[in-house]
């Protein structure tokens, strides 16, 4: 098991940026795909963005496409993601998730794929 720690969430102005941040420990990164989801009360999570082990592939879900970007620093042992043009709607907890992965040209854009998750942080967008 690896265990995830994000950071960098707070309160932004719509059309505002962030990047969160998340920390890997117990275990090289490597190994991992990983990926973004995040959920809002109520509602289910939502995938926003994954990247294969080395980093070579990285995807963002369907809504967010051209806003969120993830990325990675195998040699840190770090996540990243980089949230642009802030919405109102973006306002939610964001999750960090990871999953041990054998071939670098696996991604997985569901939160079941996933058996590593952080605690999350909170993202709250004003208007």
């Amino acid at each position: 098991q690896v265990a995830l720690v994000e950071s960098g969430g707070g309160l932004v102005q719509a059309g505002g940026s962030l990047r969160l941040s998340c920390a890997a420990s117990g275990r090289s990164l490597s190994q991992y795909a990983m990926g973004w989801f995040r959920q809002v009360p109520g509602k289910e999570r939502e995938f926003v963005a994954g990247i294969t082990r080395s980093g070579g592939t990285a995807y963002s879900g369907n809504s967010v496409k051209d806003r969120f970007t993830i990325s990675r620093d195998n040699a840190n042992n770090m996540v990243y993601l980089q949230i642009n043009s802030l919405k109102p709607g973006d306002t939610a907890v964001y999750y960090c998730a990871g999953r041990l992965a054998y071939s670098d040209t696996q991604y997985y854009g569901t939160e079941t794929d996933y058996d590593n998750w952080g605690q999350g942080t909170q993202v709250t967008v004003s208007s």
